[in-house]
């Protein structure tokens, strides 16, 4: 793979994410129910999230027609080569159903099981984070890093509440308890996609969240390493796109918040 071919890339998923902003910025606050459908207990998808997914994919297509696609609204991931598209059309879809000003666009591109490429645009705030394999990471082409704070006590954390699986509330929330009771203060803004960037950026020092899907943090998952962060499964390894358990931070406080999450969730620490 060359760099030719990575830019390339870089330069059809940042095009994507544009489109597919414009589509979410032009319907937002313009939902009726009739938009809004329930995909499971708790889960909602809306008109919005189906046609930014088309949007997406039909410009990725329009360069790539080989490439394979996971994506979060068809669900239908096709196996055809080495390449595969993982996107989330909008990140914070509940947020984006109450005009709750927090959502993004979320687009990674895999080769051979690796994240080689991430991009996640903020449409409403007009902040695209991206970063390519070996090459750093970028807020709006600007290079960015995690932060460098050292201390849990100094520690801004992002989380996310399992709202998909409400039954894993008591062992969240005693997590919940354990971190919050050594940081600064904590965070639940309702986009993994935003707090990964935001991480790698270093707005904040660490984030965990339990249940995700793999398009909810493939994307974030490049930021925050290129950035200089870690991220890590429940158990510490690199499980974390299979599993949907993340624990991610700057090199000093990733360990700190592991520790935490470990001890909480002893070996149950599987999806």
């Amino acid at each position: 793979m060359d760099n030719r071919f990575l830019n390339e890339s870089f330069t059809v998923a940042v095009r994507a994410a544009h489109r597919a902003g414009e589509v979410i910025l032009s319907n937002l606050g313009q939902l009726s129910t009739a938009d809004v459908q329930s995909k499971d207990a708790f889960d909602f998808v809306t008109n919005v999230d189906r046609l930014s997914e088309s949007i997406i994919m039909q410009t990725i297509r329009e360069k790539f027609p080989s490439h394979s696609f996971l994506a979060e609204e068809t669900l239908q991931e096709k196996e055809n080569g080495h390449y595969r598209w993982i996107i989330d059309p909008l990140d914070g879809t509940t947020n984006y159903i109450h005009a709750f000003p927090v959502f993004s666009v979320s687009i990674a591109l895999q080769y051979k099981g690796s994240i080689i490429l991430g991009v996640i645009f903020d449409p409403l705030r007009g902040e695209l984070f991206h970063a390519l394999k070996n090459s750093g990471c970028f807020l709006n082409n600007t290079r960015v890093q995690v932060s460098s704070t050292a201390s849990l006590d100094r520690s801004l954390i992002a989380t996310g509440f399992p709202f998909r699986k409400k039954a894993l509330i008591d062992a969240y929330l005693d997590a919940f308890k354990k971190v919050f009771s050594g940081v600064s203060d904590i965070r639940r803004a309702g986009s993994a996609a935003l707090d990964c960037a935001y991480l790698a950026s270093g707005r904040c020092e660490g984030f965990f969240e339990l249940n995700l899907s793999t398009w909810d943090i493939a994307a974030g998952s490049l930021l925050i390493t290129e950035a200089g962060g870690i991220i890590t499964d429940f158990g510490g390894g690199g499980d974390y796109l299979t599993t949907g358990n993340v624990v991610a931070g700057n090199a000093h406080i990733h360990g700190m918040l592991l520790t935490i999450i470990k001890d909480i969730f002893h070996g149950a620490i599987e999806k």
